[in-house]
């Protein structure tokens, strides 16, 4: 009889832990308030139906509104993310400019003697940097005495009294460069100033 009385048990503790188990997963379950208030709308009601479908419109409209924000921040990252990769090495490149204008220097020099070995090897050198600089996406810009100044390329270092057009080139002092068709470095130039008048 005792032997009975504790296998029953045993069978009630089964149960009770199934039944716990049971009331676990079904607390668990996931929430679905639209379900819950589309059985709570009563469609006969007017004023009703039409205070559900005002709420209704007000969440779709901020639903797109939201898409839409997101979506524009999404292009922005990835113009943001492409204009960084464009013009990653600009830093480097115009601590590299410096260098190359002081090669340039060397080269004048060398030039008398253009047969020499030494030229030769600086002629390469020269050709190197160039092609580096344009996979780099470095440009010269184009610019020669006679001009007009131009202030989105050209920095003015000084002007010089001359019968030409006031702001004309009048000679390049340092050479300038585009990066991907933004300036990168401008034009050092010196400009025509108007002749002093003779009174």
């Amino acid at each position: 009889m005792r032997r009975m009385q504790d296998e029953k048990s045993q069978e009630e503790q089964q149960a009770e832990a199934e039944q716990q188990e049971q009331d676990s997963c079904a607390y668990g379950a996931p929430h679905q308030p639209e379900k819950e208030y589309a059985e709570a709308v009563d469609e006969s009601d007017p004023a009703e139906a039409t205070a559900a479908t005002d709420e209704l419109a007000k969440w779709r409209e901020l639903a797109m509104r939201t898409a839409a924000e997101y979506d524009n921040y999404r292009k922005r990252c990835v113009k943001e993310r492409d204009e960084f990769t464009r013009y990653a090495t600009r830093g480097l490149l115009e601590e590299l400019l410096p260098v190359i204008d002081h090669f340039e220097m060397g080269m004048q020099m060398a030039e008398k003697e253009k047969g020499s070995m030494i030229y030769i090897g600086m002629e390469m050198v020269k050709k190197q940097l160039q092609d580096f600089l344009q996979a780099q996406g470095v440009e010269p810009i184009e610019a020669q005495p006679g001009i007009p100044f131009d202030h989105n390329l050209h920095e003015a270092i000084q002007s010089e009294p001359s019968d030409q057009a006031e702001g004309t080139v009048l000679r390049i002092l340092r050479p300038g460069y585009m990066l991907r068709g933004k300036l990168l470095r401008p034009v050092n130039v010196v400009t025509a100033a108007p002749l002093p008048s003779q009174d």
